[in-house]
């Protein structure tokens, strides 16, 4: 048995572009990267915003192992009750205790035990607890080294000042929200593989995923537009990121653009 194993991560799912990269896309990825966990950011996966249960249930039999979710964890209603069932889909921690979910899971396959966690940051975003605070409490809790977390935010410096929070207390910090894949994948000082953002799984010729022309439309008369889904061939970011089994370090990571369209 080798001394590593392999999380493989997917950005944002980003409506039927998105799951229809997914599912023909993630076949090759599994075969190519051979990851013991593959964790889904589905969020955006129904119509760009949200995710319904029937969503959820076709990550997992497409090789979702663990979901994560973000601020439009709740747009589609009928997601509430399926967050209460015990399935391992995380919404984010920083929400009130009434809310219904979790914002940690823990998978555990070849006596790995793998805490997969989600929590959103508060800078341009909705009103949060402060995530830093709830990462902590997540972390002390923990009774395993493998430690996973999507930090779903909109500012890069929230982010980048996340990953040096978590250094050497996490395997991995990846960034998700913003749908553009940045180019700073890196380990940290202990082991925490970080990325600021993953990037998403939809159509890149978009804006973030909406179509162009309504954005454009938005930006140049300030008018409210309705955001539609672009219609145009999805492609897969992610992250595929290499962990010490003894240990919990990450000692690589590596950038995923699989798919791109012509």
């Amino acid at each position: 048995m080798s001394s590593v194993y392999t999380i493989l991560f997917l950005g944002d799912v980003v409506g039927k572009p998105g799951r229809g990269a997914v599912k023909e896309g993630l076949p090759s990825l599994l075969d190519t990267h051979q990851p013991l966990f593959t964790v889904i950011n589905g969020e955006n996966s129904a119509g760009g915003v949200g995710i319904t249960p029937e969503i959820a249930e076709e990550l997992y039999k497409q090789g979702a192992d663990a979901i994560t979710l973000g601020n439009h964890a709740f747009n589609k209603k009928e997601i509430a009750p399926y967050l209460e069932t015990g399935k391992p889909i995380v919404r984010p921690a920083n929400m009130p205790a009434a809310i219904p979910g979790k914002g940690l899971t823990v998978v555990e396959k070849d006596d790995i035990r793998l805490a997969v966690m989600n929590v959103c940051g508060r800078v341009f975003m909705d009103s949060y607890d402060d995530p830093f605070a709830c990462v902590d409490g997540l972390l002390g809790g923990l009774d395993t080294d493998h430690r996973f977390l999507d930090f779903h935010a909109e500012a890069t410096s929230e982010k980048i000042a996340m990953g040096w929070h978590c250094a050497g207390r996490a395997s991995a910090v990846v960034g998700t929200h913003t749908h553009v894949q940045t180019a700073d994948e890196t380990i940290l000082p202990g082991g925490t593989a970080y990325i600021t953002d993953v990037g998403m799984c939809g159509p890149v010729r978009s804006v973030l995923g909406m179509d162009r022309e309504v954005i454009l439309k938005r930006f140049r008369t300030t008018l409210p537009q309705r955001f539609e889904v672009a219609n145009e061939p999805g492609v897969i970011c992610g992250v595929a990121i290499s962990v010490e089994r003894d240990t919990g370090r990450a000692v690589a990571i590596q950038r995923i653009r699989f798919g791109e369209a012509d």
